[in-house]
Order: structure tokens, then sequence, then C-alpha cells
């Protein structure tokens, strides 16, 4: 039998270990972003390329849905979206909802500017998956929506 002890300790080992895992995957993750920001347009702050690629999975969403999905402040996305409107990325019209709100869209430009940035990163991922099998991806995103959303991943 195993010494609770023994098993709490062997978790928090494994936990250090996912956490430290993580820490190095969202380093690769923050520099993919701010090269992906890069190759959108020079300069671009990647909290802006996020904003983007919100609208372009989620959307067309208002801002307030928008800020609700990213947890981000208002102010500075609608900036934002400001200078992705100004570079022909995103538009924004009348919600035909609610006339004080406008939905904001990705343009076909803004579609093919975020496929070009996302390229390297894409094939970067399939490659380094190449190996895995199918179930074994799956898996794996089955455990880490389970994890974001605060689950007890289902046994298949």
């Amino acid at each position: 039998m195993i010494d609770v002890s023994e098993q709490s300790e062997e978790r928090q080992e494994a936990v250090q270990a996912l956490e430290s895992s993580f820490s190095e995957l969202m380093t690769v993750f923050r520099r993919f972003v701010s090269e992906a920001a890069e190759r959108v347009s020079p300069g671009m702050l990647p909290a802006t390329f996020k904003a983007l690629s919100v609208v372009s999975r989620f959307g067309p969403l208002t801002l307030s849905a928008l800020a609700e999905r990213l947890a981000a402040d208002k102010g500075f996305l609608s900036r934002a979206i400001s200078e992705l409107e100004d570079l022909g990325l995103v538009t924004r019209t009348p919600d035909p909802n609610d006339g004080r709100s406008r939905l904001i869209t990705v343009t076909e430009l803004g579609h093919a500017r975020l496929a070009d940035a996302r390229a390297p990163h894409e094939s970067r991922l399939y490659d380094a998956m190449a190996d895995w099998s199918i179930d074994d991806i799956r898996h794996l995103s089955t455990l880490l929506h389970a994890l974001a959303v605060g689950e007890v991943p289902a046994r298949g």
C-alpha cells in the first residue's frame, strides 16, 4: 500500500514538473506571439496580435466581448482595434442587435496576414508532433482543456 505522505510528495513533485514545463511552453509561446505580431505589421504589440487572433477565431465581436474573452482593458483594446482598423486588418460595423455597439470583424487582408504570420510556428508544432499518434494529440488536447476549465479529465 502506498503511504499517503509519499503519494502527496510524489504529486507535489509531478505538479512542480508540470509547472516547469508550462513555464517553458509559455516562453516559447510569448516568442511566437512577438514574432507573429512583427510579421503582421512591424512594431505591432503582441497584445494587439492577440486581439486580432481572437477576433479572427471568435468574431465578429463587440469590444466588450473581446475585452471579456481576453480579460483585457477596454481602453487598451480600443486603441489596438483602431490600429488594426488603420492597417486594414479589421472593420467595425454597427451591431444589428444593439445600435450602440459595433462589431469588429477581420478583413480578408487580416486573415491573410494572420495565416502568413502563423505559418512558421504551425508547421513547427506539426513537425514536433509528427511521430505522435492522433489519439495522443487528441488526449493532450482533452487534458489541457480540462485543466483550463478546472475539470477532471474524462477517462477514455
